[in-house]
Formats: structure tokens, sequence, C-alpha cells
């Protein structure tokens, strides 16, 4: 058995009765690599995390992130992503010129993804991956922010955003929008659309006029 081939062992494979434990214990193996893969790398961070506040690790797809550039175009300065998971959208932020371009992500395993990508990407050091909560990050200097977080958590994380982040700030979200903002512009459909909201129109008083759309926010004729 040691000497078959994978070939010959394929073929003795298909050969062969599985029965009902044979069923189980591919099953359970099974399992056990689901389990392995959570416990491993997207549980670590997650137990100081009340349930209702934890955002399941699912990567920014290409269109997502092309969505999410062009309602930062024409923006400069600083970016902040919060809840980087393995860090695309920072990477991707830094290609376009932002600068510093920080992601603050809680599972240290996704941190090190992160760093790993940067690196492969030839942009190890240039970019920013930091292990912390998201609820301690100082905002107060921040001139964009990007986050791909659950509704439950934007509900709350929109009260800090209110509060610390300047008038001349820009939240573009992804994938949830914030319900009780009302966003200067929204690019594309379905999973992958984003919006972007300034800071200033959201701190005006119910029934206030509208403030036009920033030029470097306005879709290109």
């Amino acid at each position: 058995m040691e000497d078959d081939s994978p070939e010959e062992f394929l073929a003795e494979f298909k050969e062969k009765h599985l029965g009902a434990w044979g069923i189980v214990q591919i099953t359970a193996g099974t399992g056990l690599a689901v389990y392995a893969m959570w416990a491993g790398v997207l549980m670590p961070g997650f137990r100081k995390v009340p349930l209702r506040l934890q955002v399941p690790y699912l990567p920014a797809s290409k269109k997502q992130m092309r969505n999410v550039m062009t309602l930062l175009s024409g923006r400069h300065g600083n970016l902040v992503d919060l809840g980087s998971g393995d860090g695309r959208i920072v990477l991707e932020a830094h290609k376009h010129g932002f600068g510093p371009t920080v992601g603050y992500e809680l599972n240290p395993w996704l941190v090190r993804l992160a760093n790993f990508h940067a690196w492969r990407a030839g942009h190890y050091g240039k970019v920013s991956y930091r292990q912390e909560d998201l609820w301690k990050v100082d905002l107060t200097e921040c001139k964009n922010v990007t986050v791909f977080l659950a509704p439950s958590v934007l509900s709350l994380l929109q009260e800090k955003m209110e509060a610390e982040l300047p008038d001349d700030a820009l939240v573009v979200a992804g994938r949830f929008p914030f319900t009780e903002w009302t966003p200067c512009r929204i690019e594309g459909d379905g999973v992958d659309r984003a919006w972007a909201y300034t800071m200033q129109a959201q701190r005006l008083p119910a029934g206030s006029a509208v403030l036009p759309v920033p030029k470097e926010l306005k879709s290109p004729v």
C-alpha cells in the first residue's frame, strides 16, 4: 500500500464502498479542517469582542476595491481602513497615492497576512498594519476612512466618527451602508456597491439645506 502511486490509490479508492462509517470519517475530517482554519486564522481577536460586534473575515473583491477607489478619486492625504482584514484596501490606496495608509485589525494572523501581501507587492514598510481595537483608534486627524463592516458595527461606529472625524473627512463603506447617513455618492451594484459620505453633511441639523457635492466626488460626465 505504501508503494502505490497516486493513480493506483485513487483507482482503489473509487472501487471501494465507503459505507456509513467512511462517510462519517470524511465528514469529520473536513469539519476538523474547517474548524482549524477558524480557530487559527479567523477566531483570534474575536474572543474579546461581543458577539453582535464580531465581523467574519471576507476579503474585498476586485470590483469592490475598484468602486472604493472610484469614490476616493480626487482625494489625497492619509487613509485609514477600520477592520482591514488582509490589508488589500490599504495597499490599493497606497498605490493610488494616499499616504500614510494604515489598517487597523484585531486579528493577529490577518495582520501578518496583510504584511505578507505588502511584502510580495514590494510595498512592505510603505504601508502600516496595526493590531489594534478600532474603537480605540483616534480618528481626529483622519481625512479618508474606509470600512467593510457589518450593520451592527456601523450603527455604533457612526457615533464615534461623528464625534472624532474632521468636517472635511470622507468615509467610504463597502457591502453595507450607514443606514442613518445620507451618501453623497454611490458606486457599483449588489454586494460590490460602495457608499461615500462627507462628514460635514452628516453633522447638518435635520431639515438643513444639503451641501453641494465636492468637485472631486462628482461623477465624470
